[in-house]
């Protein structure tokens, strides 16, 4: 699946080195939790703990879950997605566009019928009686962190089968709706610690069910999937609690000083207001490809979002970055032909 612009074939266009690539492409923190020498002494001889004991009481210290909801991890949340809609074998699957096209894909794969919602002017359009709804909040490419709760109740009245990724939702100050399993057990939360945690490579997703459906969940699922390193780091970045304002402060102050530059460039007639850790931006004249050639001499990558479902080329993502990245982006943009 397409998360960002491909750094590795881009570096190798360029005829660089991935790690000198300026990537805005990839919407991951910029900052870690913890250093990788937090790994030296995990053990490799042992087979890892098939069933996560470590891990998960880390992350039901970080996330508490109401009682009668229980969590199942997977290796990243794209592999949450796919295990999730292939257990529930969707008939119809309501998505609630723009968003990014794991869904779409495995929707394909399993032959469900797609209704796409654009969230933009028509969110509480009318939607099939029992079909699975899926919402993407904060929304990805634009950021924009939603109240749930008129939709929730629309879902439920047409006893949806309910799916809310909430991948960006640590970057703001909001509440899961994982909360509401308890009073409606259709209702399925999907999270991401890769983004968050700034460790893409760290392949760490979970699910969040009624504890009944998770143990059928379970079932379909096979050991070790996660290895003694992914869970040895994620344990510690778990553990570092004052990560979390941190990241909220320094991602609020970033993301200001990027749509800041995107705003002085010129460039762009709309500039989404987001929430999370990206910038969806519209270009005035050009589209995202003859921005990104324009961008390659300074070895910038971006993301054009004409992939996602709703938008064009003339849509452009950036992730936030740290203040360097930022003002040399800033510097670039600057001298583009407009």
């Amino acid at each position: 699946m397409n998360h960002g612009g491909n750094i590795y074939r881009f570096a190798e266009r360029l005829g660089c080195l991935p790690e000198q690539v300026l990537d805005f492409s990839a919407n991951i923190n910029p900052k870690q939790a913890v250093d990788l020498s937090c790994l030296q002494d995990v053990a490799l001889t042992p087979y890892a703990d098939p069933d996560y004991g470590l891990l998960k009481q880390a992350i039901n210290r970080r996330y508490p879950a109401p009682a009668g909801v229980d969590l199942e991890l997977f290796n990243g949340a794209s592999a949450a997605i796919f295990a999730l809609l292939r257990r529930l074998q969707p008939k119809d699957l309501v998505l609630y566009t723009p968003l990014y096209g794991e869904y779409a894909h495995i929707a394909g794969e399993l032959g469900c019928t797609v209704h796409n919602i654009n969230r933009f002017n028509g969110i509480m359009a009318d939607i099939p009686v029992h079909s699975t709804v899926i919402f993407v909040n904060p929304s990805t490419p634009d950021g924009q962190l939603y109240d749930l709760q008129d939709l929730l109740e629309k879902w439920q009245a047409a006893d949806c089968t309910i799916i809310i990724d909430e991948s960006f939702l640590d970057f703001c100050e909001a509440d899961s709706v994982a909360e509401q399993i308890t009073n409606y057990d259709k209702l399925y939360v999907i999270k991401s610690l890769s983004k968050f945690y700034g460790c893409a490579g760290i392949r760490i997703g979970f699910i969040w069910a009624a504890a009944s459906t998770i143990k059928e969940l379970q079932r379909l699922e096979p050991a070790w999937k996660l290895s003694s390193l992914d869970m040895a780091y994620m344990q510690q970045a778990l553990a570092n609690t004052a990560f979390i304002e941190q990241t909220r402060e320094q991602t609020a102050h970033l993301r200001a000083l990027l749509y800041q530059a995107l705003q002085d460039s010129g460039l762009f007639d709309k500039i989404y207001p987001g929430q999370a850790n990206f910038l969806l931006a519209r270009l005035a004249n050009l589209d995202g490809y003859q921005l990104q050639e324009q961008l390659e001499p300074a070895r910038i990558l971006i993301r054009v979002c004409d992939n996602f479902e709703g938008l064009d080329k003339s849509h452009v993502r950036f992730a936030v970055k740290d203040e360097q990245a930022i003002a040399r982006l800033a510097n670039t943009i600057k001298n583009i032909k407009k």
